[in-house]
Parts: structure tokens; C-alpha cells; sequence
């Protein structure tokens, strides 16, 4: 991993893989320009960079909401295209079902999203296939939108009142500096996209406060994540200030960065992208549902009020959440990430991705392996002063759970009912995804696979 600055950068995504003119995306500005003949991958950075804008618009307060928004547009748009391999279908088909998708779940961005729509459209003739495309995108936007009717991910569903226990030695109770409330309270109750049960990964009960895993780590989190640390180097400090956000701005980058060096059918990258955003709300529901059931206290609580060395004028370096401490919200989606990024390219970047964060304006982050991102957020959320590295630890545990357990179920989520457009061949931690198409010389299919590479069958998780 490395790490440049650059003031004048603060805001900006630099991509370190090289990109041909053939895959190269619009940037944020050049949203609702055309294209004549547009390929696809054109076509999918076009709509990832309008996904992006219009969730970025719908201001969502909760990071799963946002989630959830790409996956279900994203869902809706793999299933429009289907089986098809004829570029005007796709690409209508495409466009229209992220279109309606969008516009249904962030209506603000109606005109916009016309607008966009009627670009991509006005590139593709005017025949048949666009027309069946048109007709599947809008008729699988709909399915979609049905079928997450209602799913507990709305604001009003994730935070309900709450009321924490009294508080006692290891009980999580409203934190400095505002003690407002706990938020999210619901989330743990939404319903997933592939989960049989939101606890179906429970990690059991944190360390007891006795323990010499819960002893070492709170040692640790008091020296390291205070805001006046004198432990903490300048490095650690970068670090814990770059990831501290919801994640989803980081692997936002990572995704588009991906896409713009793909080479693979239109169909696999929104596989990618719609898997991504159902899996890591998947955690994120899991996750939520541990903490709202172990209510452990936070760090600041821990050091201020415990019975050892108490001290009450620590401050942590970031402000702490304002919901239970474990299993880390953080962990938990980097883990599920870093499986699912692993299943569809393995465990490297396809090139170096460079990252930004909005918490430390003017870095640059520069990483190839998806491993070194899930150390750095365990690392960052101690250094921060806001979790213990148990909790680090264990979320990202219950992460990989959940996205393994999804990803082998995969399939199910992918595909119209009584299809079998897409096959997922459960290989852990590579999953094949394969699709199908048409054979050049006739029109028997054959089966793609996504990626070459097979790992030996491990057992499902339980």
C-alpha cells in the first residue's frame, strides 16, 4: 500500500491502472453526454457514475440505505439483460431497468435520470431488440422494486426508539460528546437479500472483562485511539483518519475502478456490482442484529466509568457512534468485501487503485491487494479511540460468513424465476460465476466462466 499527497487532489479519484479510450468512463461532469454506437463498457461506467451521483443526491442517512439502492438497481439491471449477447437489447435493457429502479427509489432525480435515459437510448436504432429491452428493463425494475417493498431499510424502520439496559460493567450506554440516543436500532431487523435468518452467523458474546483478549485490547485502544495519543504515530494517525467514514466510499472507487479495467461482458460487471451491494447489505444487517443483542459499551465508556485505572478525561481521537460496540459495522463490511472481491477476481486488484477519503482531504491511498484494505479499517477503527480490536476482528469474521453463505446462494438472487441464466459454482473463497451465451458459430450454448481459476470445495458454513 502506499500513500501519496496532493492538496490540490482533495476531492478526486486517480486510477493507477492504465485505461483504453475504448473503456475509459465519463467523469461526474460529463453525465448525460452521448455517445454514438456506444460499447458497453461505455455504457456500464456511464451508469455506474449516474448511480453514484443520484444515490450520492438522495443524501441517505444510513449507509445501508445506500447499499441497498445499488443493489437493487443494479439486481434489477442484471436480470433485464438475461441471456441475451445483442448489444442494442442489453444496453437498452440495461439503462431502462437502472433508470426506473433509481427514479422509483430516489424521485428528486427523476428529470435527471430521463435525461440519461433518453441519451443512452438515442444512441441504440430503433428496432426490435431495443424495444424488447426497454420492455425487460422496465418489466424486472418492477419485479425488484416489489419484491424489496417494505425490507426494514427505510429510515422510520432502522431507527426506532431504543432503551439500553442500566448501566453496569460492560453495558453499552449513550457516549460523549453529545449522549444522544442510540441510532439504528432497527437494523439488525431488516430483511436481507440471501440470509435464511439475521443471526444466522452470531458470533457469540464479546471477551469477558476479565479476560486477557478484552484486558489487552482496552490497554490498547486507551493508549493508541486517545485524541491526545502520544503512542500514535503520525502514519497510524493518517490511517485512522482516511477510514474513518462508512465504508461505502471507498469501495464505491474500488468497484468503478474494476469496471473501467474490465473486459468482460456487460452482464458480468453488473453481476459484480449488484452481488457487491446485496452481500455487503447482507452484513450489514447481520452485524447490526449482534450489537442491538451483546450491547457492549464502547472504549470512551470503558476508560471513563470502568473499574480499571478509570480516567475520566479520555477523549477518542474520532467521535464515537452512537450505537452498541460489537461486532464492529466496519469489520464486518470489509470482510464481506474482501470475499466478495476475491470470489470474482481473486485476491489482488486487477492494477494498483488509488483512493480517496472526504475525512482526509489531499491523501492518496494506493492499494493491490484487498487483505491490506481489511487490515488498515481494523487498525484505523483502534486508532480512532472507538472500538476494541476484538470487535475489529470478530465483525470482519462474521463479514466473510455472510458473504460466503450468499455467494453460494447466489444464483437464487441473480436469476428469473424458472431460469437458469446464471450458474454459481460454489468454490471457496473463488466462486465461478458462468454465463451463459450464444457460441459464434451456432446457437448451442456454452458456459463462460467469469474466472479461470477453482479452489477445492470447502463446506458451507452453519
Amino acid at each position: 500500500m502506499a500513500v501519496k499527497r496532493n492538496a490540490g487532489l482533495a476531492a478526486a479519484l486517480t486510477l493507477v491502472a492504465a485505461l483504453s479510450v475504448s473503456t475509459a468512463g465519463p467523469t461526474s461532469a460529463a453525465r448525460g453526454s452521448t455517445r454514438t454506437d456506444p460499447a458497453p463498457a461505455d455504457v456500464v461506467l456511464r451508469w455506474y457514475d449516474i448511480t453514484d451521483q443520484t444515490v450520492s443526491a438522495a443524501a441517505f442517512p444510513e449507509a445501508i440505505t445506500q447499499s441497498r439502492t445499488w443493489a437493487v438497481s443494479w439486481l434489477a439491471a442484471v436480470r433485464a439483460v438475461g441471456e441475451r449477447n445483442d448489444t442494442d437489447y442489453t444496453t437498452a435493457a440495461f439503462a431502462q431497468a437502472l433508470h426506473d429502479t433509481l427514479a422509483a427509489l430516489v424521485p428528486s432525480q427523476q428529470s435527471q435520470l430521463d435525461a440519461d435515459l433518453a441519451a443512452t437510448l438515442a444512441a441504440i436504432p430503433d428496432d426490435p431488440a431495443r424495444q424488447a429491452g426497454i420492455e425487460s428493463g422496465q418489466n424486472q425494475a418492477a419485479a425488484v422494486l416489489a419484491e424489496r417493498r417494505a425490507d426494514g431499510t427505510d429510515t422510520a424502520s432502522l431507527d426506532i426508539p431504543y432503551t439500553p439496559p442500566p448501566p453496569g460493567p460492560g453495558i453499552w450506554q449513550p457516549t460523549p460528546p453529545t449522549f444522544g440516543p442510540a441510532v439504528r436500532a432497527g437494523q439488525g431487523n431488516a430483511r436481507p437479500f440471501l440470509l435464511a435468518r439475521n443471526n444466522q452467523f452470531d458470533p457469540g458474546p464479546p471477551p469477558s472483562l476479565s479476560s486477557r483478549t478484552y484486558l489487552s485490547a482496552l490497554a490498547e485502544v486507551r493508549a493508541y485511539g486517545s485524541a491526545t495519543s502520544t503512542a500514535r504515530t503520525p502514519a497510524q494517525t493518517d490511517v485512522a483518519l482516511f477510514w474513518f467514514p462508512a465504508l461505502n466510499f471507498a469501495y464505491v472507487q474500488i468497484l468503478r475502478a474494476v469496471l473501467a479495467g474490465s473486459s468482460r461482458p456487460l452482464r458480468w460487471d453488473a453481476t459484480l456490482v449488484a452481488a457487491f451491494h446485496a452481500i455487503t447489505t447482507d452484513a450489514q444487517i447481520a452485524i447490526y442484529n449482534a450489537k442491538f443483542q451483546y450491547v457492549f459499551w464502547r472504549p470512551v465508556t470503558a476508560i471513563r466509568d470502568g473499574s480499571i485505572q478509570p480516567d475520566p478525561g479520555w477523549t477518542p481521537l474520532s467521535v464515537t457512534p452512537r450505537y452498541p460496540e460489537y461486532p464492529s459495522g466496519h469489520g464486518g463490511y470489509a470482510g464481506a468485501a474482501q470475499q466478495v472481491l476475491t470470489a470474482f477476481l481473486g485476491p489482488d486488484a486487477p492494477a494498483p487503485i488509488a483512493l480517496t477519503s472526504p475525512n482526509d482531504p489531499g491523501v492518496i491511498r494506493t492499494y493491490a491487494k484487498w487483505a491490506v484494505i481489511t487490515r488498515e479499517v481494523i487498525d484505523a477503527r483502534v486508532w480512532e479511540g472507538v472500538h476494541f480490536r476484538f470487535s475489529d476482528i470478530t465483525g470482519v469474521r462474521e463479514g466473510k460468513q455472510v458473504a460466503s453463505y450468499d455467494l453460494r446462494h447466489l444464483s437464487r438472487l441473480l436469476s428469473l424465476a424458472g431460469q437458469a441464466s446464471v450458474r454459481v459454482i460454489a468454490t471457496f473463497p473463488i466462486v465461478l460465476i458462468y454465463i451463459r451465451r450464444e457460441v459464434a458459430h451456432g446457437d448451442r450454448p456454452a458456459l463462460v466462466p467469469a474466472d479461470q481459476r477453482r479452489l477445492a470445495q470447502r463446506p458451507e458454513p452453519r
